[in-house]
């Protein structure tokens, strides 16, 4: 395990004995929690509510005197997001916060910014912190129909964005504001998995809280028996970024180039960089509008890494970040894709299918392909076997690049073969230099195709030559992208 991990899971296990307690203990809340709040009725909020400014100018507004909102700059035209974080070890807020409120307020412009302050209550021990989350939600509740009496303001009309412990807040809120109208959307940023997972709806962020839900689930590797951010799926959409548990460009061998990003608290980063990856993917969603990540419905990342999930029909793929399409679904969608370790994270999601014509009983397949369109070429990419290559069996791979190829065009293949292949095969040419073997083994391909999942086209490939598609080890093989009267059983198959 790493350092890394391993500060990061004591951290948490620190604060969690008592926690066990609770979770064992927990009772239902009580029915006059659960009841709307009576906006007429004296409420004193527990927590401070700033609407952003610029920079990190904040504007301090009181629910008690919503005058402050006007003299703050608040526009009841405009669209409302509450920016909630989550439990703070240091008491003090997160320079993500910031962060993502200036990439809100430059690119959407004609919206209010409001940042959730609940430092007091989340600077304490982590169960006490999970309990005080409601008192938040109930706050931003309050908040929100004050609004909706003070001025008519749709609740419809509020985004809230909540970080690990805040995206439960979040929740929270949504449940407590109760009526007719709900939250319009509820975003979860890596929501908080200790004494949340696997707990019932109402005790967690749900997709029940608003009208649409969306997460972002970035750190739910296990250690220890738990995990940092919440692994079951408790949204319309979950998103789970390369596969959910870790992110790249995470672990301890890079803590030397965020130290020289971010100083003496680069170490700090290193631990929580998984964690906060979620916040960064959003930010990214509003930063590069032009490279917009797209993810896949998959049933996990096991079948996805296999490149049998690109597929945009019916809703099943979808746009991470702050530009999602708001699809009304019945059930929970699980989405995955795969990142770059740094901004702009977009990459490019290709499927490869090769068909092998003949068989592999001895020697461990082992492909180098590279591809060009009318865009780009792509690096080599290998290609790795689990099991021998079968008679007459397409296979399946996830390939991932990190520029758009434009239309495929050409395809080169080498078969590199074991090790030791190769250093069978110098010894034999070393020995019987005359060729005592009249030829070497030889790969019989099939089909060929690749789709590229962000423009769902499907292109095939044939050999340049009129011959047999046979492939020699260490031979570098072209394939063309096939006339279109050899493409149509290919497209109408796979498209």
């Amino acid at each position: 395990m790493s350092v890394a991990k391993i500060l990061c899971c004591l951290l948490l296990t620190c604060h969690l004995s008592e926690g066990k307690k609770l979770k064992g203990n927990r009772t239902v809340v009580d029915t006059e929690q659960r009841r709307v709040l009576k906006v007429k009725q004296p409420y004193v909020s527990s927590s401070i509510f700033r609407l952003f400014l610029e920079g990190e100018d904040t504007c301090t507004v009181d629910p008690l005197q919503l005058h402050t909102l006007t003299s703050c700059g608040f526009n009841s035209s405009n669209p409302l997001i509450i920016i909630t974080h989550g439990w703070s070890v240091n008491g003090m807020m997160s320079s993500w916060v910031f962060r993502l409120a200036r990439a809100l307020k430059a690119n959407l412009i004609d919206v209010n910014v409001v940042v959730t302050d609940w430092l007091s209550l989340a600077h304490q021990h982590y169960p006490i912190a999970v309990q005080s989350a409601r008192t938040v939600g109930k706050d931003i509740a309050h908040l929100l129909q004050s609004l909706q009496a003070q001025y008519q303001y749709p609740v419809r009309k509020a985004h809230l964005i909540g970080f690990s412990l805040g995206a439960h807040t979040s929740g929270f809120a949504g449940s407590y504001l109760g009526g007719s109208e709900k939250i319009g959307r509820i975003t979860g940023l890596d929501p908080a998995g200790p004494l949340f997972e696997g707990m019932s709806p109402t005790d967690r962020l749900s997709p029940d809280d608003a009208e649409f839900v969306d997460v972002i689930h970035t750190f739910t590797h296990e250690r220890m028996g738990f995990s940092v951010g919440i692994k079951q799926a408790v949204a319309h959409y979950d998103f789970y970024p390369n596969g959910g548990d870790f992110q790249p460009g995470c672990d301890l061998q890079n803590i030397y180039e965020h130290v020289a990003q971010y100083g003496l608290i680069g170490f700090e980063q290193t631990v929580k960089c998984s964690h906060e990856r979620s916040v960064n993917l959003f930010i990214d969603s509003l930063l590069n509008k032009d490279k917009q990540s797209v993810a896949y419905r998959c049933s996990d990342n096991s079948a996805f890494d296999k490149g049998v999930c690109l597929d945009c029909r019916k809703n099943r793929c979808n746009t991470l970040g702050y530009n999602i399409k708001k699809v009304c679904v019945g059930t929970s969608k699980r989405l995955y894709l795969r990142t770059r370790s740094r901004m702009p994270y977009k990459l490019y999601h290709y499927q490869l299918r090769i068909q092998f014509i003949n068989q592999t009983e001895t020697i461990e397949p082992s492909l180098t392909i590279s591809l060009a369109g009318t865009k780009e070429e792509s690096r080599e990419i290998h290609i790795t076997f689990t099991e021998m290559i079968a008679v007459n069996r397409t296979y399946t791979f996830l390939i991932t690049l990190d520029r758009d190829l434009g239309d495929l065009m050409l395809l080169k293949l080498r078969w590199e073969g074991s090790n030791l292949w190769k250093n069978m095969w110098n010894r034999v040419q070393t020995i019987i230099p005359w060729g005592g073997w009249k030829r070497k083994p030889l790969l019989t391909v099939g089909k060929i195709s690749v789709k590229a999942g962000e423009t769902q086209e499907r292109t095939c490939f044939c050999a340049m030559e009129n011959d047999v598609q046979h492939v020699e080890v260490l031979q570098d093989k072209v394939f063309v992208r096939c006339k279109e009267e050899t493409t149509k059983p290919c497209r109408r198959r796979h498209s």
